[in-house]
């Protein structure tokens, strides 16, 4: 990796290159990208870990939850996972569809590391149906629900300053062998859009990522869904949110052995990279694409919604480590204002439906 990245420096354009073009090159290189490596990512073994790898729950109420809404809307039960990492998500979701919906469905993985396409095929390819493709350009049109878990925080991003009134974008260089920053006069025309769109105005010695890859992503969402919903679950600010002193850094931070690594430049290659996402822009580069916003939900308020409390067995069981003991723990772990879930939010978009709110939850 560093020599590619030696390279790709030194033939680039003053020998500078955007944190976009870093990010790209760090975790999505064929070879080298820490996503597409033969290696463990999430859980214990891995750096990261996510709500599904927490309890099979978190897969199981989705799937009760999406099959809720087929029945009441007559929706068509196509489900597509875009990210779909080791694949725990996806079996705990299958196995519930299995065992209590049991009708025909069809799951679309969308995953581009050949790494997890091979633990997804291990994971789920005995048990049950499934399509997997690199890119949603290989999904056709479909009537449905697009789902992606921690997804939009692994974009590229470019990242932008003010210093003394003026706009730079902050740039990689390399001398002797080490990586370091340098700002230039921010002159990306894209970049100046994203401002001016988002109407975020940046405060002086703020620094703030900027998510071009975002717009794409959500236009390749609209493109693929004819009609349905598209349910995004990540950890982001709203433009507000951005605004607090404490933010002024800006948000981009790198996890390497469960360790938060402020210095992105350490590691490349081997360390996962990670921004909070731009929830307002989020939501109206959606509105632009015809993906309607119908609610927003810190994820622990959005399991409450869904059921969780129902799956929570009330009887006591003296014994910690049994399996009615392990989910009750499971349940608390995830709807307790304090745990994992308080910082993810839940963005549920509908393209040509006429829901509100309250209508996609069971009463």
């Amino acid at each position: 990796m560093n020599t590619f990245l030696k390279a790709l420096i030194t033939n680039s354009p003053n020998q500078l290159i955007t944190y976009a073009e870093y990010m790209g090159a760090a975790l999505y290189h064929p070879e080298f990208g820490y996503y597409m490596k033969n290696k463990q990512k999430i859980g214990r073994e891995g750096d990261f870990i996510t709500t599904s790898n927490i309890s099979d729950l978190y897969g199981r109420m989705m799937a009760k939850w999406f099959s809720h809404i087929c029945e009441k809307f007559h929706l068509s039960p196509v489900f597509c996972e875009v990210g779909a990492g080791n694949g725990r998500f996806a079996r705990a979701f299958l196995q519930e569809w299995k065992e209590s919906i049991q009708t025909p469905i069809k799951y679309i993985i969308v995953e581009s590391s050949p790494y997890h396409h091979k633990l997804q095929q291990e994971l789920l390819g005995a048990d049950f149906s499934f399509f997997q493709v690199e890119s949603l350009n290989e999904v056709g049109a479909f009537e449905g629900m697009v789902f992606s878990n921690e997804l939009f925080d692994a974009l590229p991003v470019h990242v932008i300053e003010k210093q003394n009134g003026v706009l730079y974008e902050i740039m990689i260089g390399i001398r002797e062998d080490e990586l370091y920053e340098q700002m230039v006069p921010l002159t990306n025309s894209d970049i100046q859009f994203f401002l001016q769109e988002s109407q975020i105005e940046l405060k002086e010695k703020q620094r703030i990522e900027v998510p071009l890859a975002l717009k794409e992503m959500v236009r390749d969402f609209s493109r693929t869904l004819t009609k349905g919903m598209v349910v995004t679950v990540d950890y982001g600010y709203t433009n507000e949110e951005w605004m607090h002193p404490g933010r002024s850094k800006g948000s981009l931070r790198g996890y390497y052995q469960h360790q938060q690594v402020d210095d992105v430049l350490q590691h490349p290659g081997e360390m996962d990279i990670t921004t909070h996402i731009q929830f307002d822009y989020l939501i109206q580069i959606g509105q632009q694409e015809d993906l309607d916003l119908l609610t927003k939900h810190r994820q622990d308020e959005f399991l409450l919604k869904v059921g969780i409390l129902k799956e929570l067995e009330n009887h006591y069981d003296p014994n910690p480590f049994s399996e009615v003991s392990k989910r009750n723990r499971a349940i608390r772990s995830l709807i307790m204002p304090s745990g994992m879930s308080s910082f993810f939010h839940v963005v549920i978009q509908q393209k040509g439906l006429q829901f509100n709110a309250n209508d996609i939850f069971a009463e």
